[in-house]
């Protein structure tokens, strides 16, 4: 399996600091995210029930009909290459490494492309991570949709993984679903920070999702997720002031990495990518502190994501002067 960020317990082992006593900026999760209530106790003894107002609430948050709640947006990363037989895949890369893997594991021909090198006329898939995670970059709406009819031309699919997209949703490819071979990943995980509900969702046309639901079988999110997921959909006004707020925070990250001679290479809202030849010794030195980054060796780099509190941004500001 594949190494991901997080992990904090391998690396408080491995440094010999407790695990209270880390800031993990790897995960790129929004650190203050939607704020889960008490739960009532009937909620851990229902089973899922397919009916509730978890569907209601994500057709209104994305502002479309065609949508399947998942696992996770890995899990449909994981199931999509079992519905097409052997293609040729190309993914704008560096990229979430689960995408390649998946689709590898498959028998589908995979190959690296970069967004200036990318043209789909050899593919029968393209997939891109927007924004990329962990680069940040972005492309227009009108160039996917270019690749976009490109693919369909030849039954091909284009994937679009939008876990990161959220504080920008007005750059979704949502708006312009459902189209034939186009499939759109969401995630409840980073914007919302509730990576540990493990729910995201997938746009796609009304045959492909049933395939994909046909394949997940019954009862796969747990009715506690369905729960908390609908409430967090529903609070608009949560929503728009966690965008001002981690707008805000971005800026705030650029700014302290480029004082401390870090400056970003890409990033998003939720979190600063700095390539750098350097990128495993500063790993390592903001770990010897107790900072937990995500460290990339293709290329080398590093992912920052943001602070909590305060203290959090301070103690990162004191690590980075350290170095």
């Amino acid at each position: 399996m594949l190494e991901h960020g997080g992990r904090l317990r391998q690396f408080a082992a491995r440094y010999k600091r407790p695990e209270a006593d880390w800031l993990d900026l790897s995960t790129g999760i929004n650190p203050t995210g939607w704020p889960v209530p008490d739960l009532p106790a009937t909620v851990w003894q229902r089973l899922p029930d397919n009916d509730d107002e978890l569907m209601r609430a994500a057709q209104n948050y994305y502002q479309t009909q065609y949508l399947l709640a998942v696992p996770g947006s890995q899990a449909a990363i994981q199931l999509l290459p079992e519905l097409r037989s052997t293609s040729r895949v190309g993914i704008i890369s560096p990229a979430y490494a689960e995408h390649a893997h998946c689709w590898q594991q498959a028998g589908h021909h995979v190959q690296s492309l970069t967004l200036e090198n990318t043209d789909p006329a050899d593919l029968d898939v393209l997939i891109i991570v927007h924004p990329n995670n962990p680069t940040g970059h972005t492309v227009s709406t009108e160039q996917l949709l270019v690749w976009h009819q490109q693919l369909q031309e030849r039954h091909g699919w284009l994937i679009v993984d939008e876990a990161f997209i959220d504080s920008h949703h007005q750059d979704s490819l949502l708006t312009s679903s459902p189209r034939e071979g186009l499939v759109v990943l969401r995630s409840l995980g980073k914007f919302f920070g509730l990576g540990g509900l493990r729910l995201g969702f997938v746009s796609a046309p009304t045959q492909l999702l049933s395939q994909l639901e046909q394949t997940l079988g019954p009862w796969p999110i747990a009715h506690a997720s369905r729960y908390i997921a609908t409430m967090a959909l529903q609070d608009i006004s949560w929503q728009q002031q966690t965008r001002q707020q981690l707008k805000q925070a971005g800026l705030r990250l650029e700014q302290l990495l480029r004082q401390n001679n870090l400056p970003p290479d890409g990033g998003c809202d939720l979190f600063q990518w700095v390539k750098t030849g350097k990128a495993a010794s500063v790993h390592h030195q903001l770990a010897e502190q107790g900072i937990l980054t995500r460290l990339f060796d293709k290329p080398e780099s590093l992912r920052f994501g943001l602070p909590g509190t305060e203290s959090d941004w301070q103690r990162l500001q004191a690590a980075l002067e350290n170095l």
